[in-house]
């Protein structure tokens, strides 16, 4: 048995089984993968087989990096407490993190994860404007505790269980390829225009907006690109309705999109308040909010104490300094650029021999591939899909799904995934791709078999 291993693959599979909740995912839920060990951009199996991780966006700097193991091993070896004790590794963190930021956003709160991160972000926009409702995104997600699930659409708009609350405000997602508004010219200003409704809407009915949520690049949602000016105008409008803007930076952040450090600077704005996670630690659970120091105060303005008992402890602290080094002693943001530009491209090119493409969309790692069987209805292919993703963990490939209808592919790898690394995806698709064309009438089977299938807890089953 492998040294990295404690029970075999069988036995891993049936304590499983016993004694880990059904509900939690599983990848590949008919024939999983067990995973030992990482390096890099790469995985390996009990079996010592190799894949390419393609979707891995925590392991931001490369799995276990040695910089940000070295950092976290030597300070869990001196010293880990919590944040009520004075310590060096957190304002150096903060100093560094807020750096990174418009000057205005000078103020850390450090939390465990995406979820808390959200979650006191909401509590903070509340506290600062005095109001209550949220307006957030369709098929947004923003995490998964309770207060944060009933912003995210993308869990349970399809589900009657879950209804809406009455201080949710929906806005239709800003998405130019299949969203109600799609002339790449004026769909940002005619999205924005839908969230003007909504504060106009509130106010008639009594209620006020304490803030406006959006992941700076959608994400679940289908790897979205935001249209021009969209931020920029609701923004504007929300802050004009006496709520803040907040910034979903979870899965988008740390340079990740190449061009910037954060994605919400792709839109020239600032945003009020900003969430950040996943890759912030390099798989160590460690997020934080930032905001301005007006807003941080008004925690205190209502007696609200805040602490955490893990957040910002001086390991975490320790791990997401690494990660910020390796960043940018690795140039790994113009290698992003670099990287994530070429793939574009020959995406681009791949979609001009396969009209199951339908539609590619990014920018640095951060990148999405649409599949429709029609190019003028663009019909979700979401059968091919998931067999997309079946073929490429044949050839030792890991890729995933996302969208409301899981036929986008995406690409949000570990930021030192490499040209070679890159033509090595390209290559497999290629070849997945002509074997679809070549079965074609098997997926149109499936495709009509998968539009008539409206129930939403047999879709998800049928995407695992």
């Amino acid at each position: 048995m492998d040294i990295n291993q404690q029970l075999s693959k069988n036995d891993t599979i049936r304590l499983r089984k016993r004694h880990v909740g059904e509900s939690c995912k599983l990848f590949f839920r008919s024939n999983p993968i067990k995973i030992v060990s990482a390096k890099g951009q790469y995985m390996f199996d009990e079996e010592g087989r190799k894949y390419l991780d393609c979707i891995n966006n925590v392991a931001h700097v490369g799995h276990c990096d040695e910089t940000v193991v070295e950092a976290s091993a030597k300070q869990m070896a001196i010293l880990n407490t919590n944040n009520r004790f004075l310590h060096d590794n957190l304002v150096l963190c903060a100093k560094k993190l807020t750096s990174t930021f418009p000057e205005s956003l000078s103020v850390c709160f450090f939390v465990n994860s995406g979820s808390e991160a959200n979650d006191l972000a909401l509590r903070i926009a509340r506290a600062y404007t005095h109001n209550e409702d949220v307006i957030c995104l369709e098929d947004a997600y923003h995490g998964h505790l309770s207060s944060i699930i009933d912003i995210s659409p993308y869990k349970y708009r399809k589900l009657d269980k879950f209804p809406k609350k009455d201080w949710v405000h929906i806005a239709p997602l800003p998405y130019v390829y299949r969203g109600k508004h799609r002339d790449e010219e004026t769909a940002g200003e005619k999205y924005a225009q839908e969230v003007d409704k909504l504060i106009e809407e509130a106010s008639e009915n009594g209620r006020r907006i304490a803030a406006f949520i959006s992941e700076s690049l959608p994400s679940c949602a289908g790897q979205i690109m935001l249209p021009k000016n969209y931020l920029k105008k609701v923004y504007s409008s929300v802050r004009a309705a006496g709520g803040v803007c907040i910034a979903d930076e979870v899965q988008t952040g740390f340079g990740r999109v190449g061009k910037h450090w954060w994605a919400f600077q792709l839109q020239d704005v600032i945003p009020d308040i900003v969430t950040i996670g996943k890759p912030m630690g390099n798989g160590h659970p460690v997020s934080a909010v930032i905001t301005t120091n007006e807003i941080a105060q008004s925690l205190l303005s209502v007696g609200m104490e805040y602490f955490n008992t893990f957040g910002g402890n001086p390991v975490s602290c320790a791990a997401a300094l690494a990660v910020m080094e390796v960043v940018e002693r690795d140039r790994l943001m113009e290698h992003a650029d670099q990287v994530g530009t070429y793939l574009l491209e020959e995406l681009n090119k791949l979609k001009e021999r396969y009209q199951l493409i339908g539609d590619v969309r990014g920018v640095g790692l951060f990148i999405g591939i649409e599949l429709v069987t029609d190019r003028v209805s663009k019909t979700p292919a979401a059968p091919q899909a998931q067999h997309i993703i079946t073929r490429f963990k044949e050839e030792k490939i890991l890729v995933s799904a996302d969208g409301v209808d899981r036929n986008v592919l995406k690409l949000k790898p570990p930021m030192v995934f490499s040209f070679k690394d890159a033509q090595h995806f390209l290559r497999i698709l290629d070849e997945i791709l002509c074997e679809i064309e070549e079965f074609e009438s098997e997926f149109e089977e499936l495709s009509v078999a998968s539009s008539i299938n409206t129930n939403p807890s047999q879709r998800v089953a049928a995407a695992n």
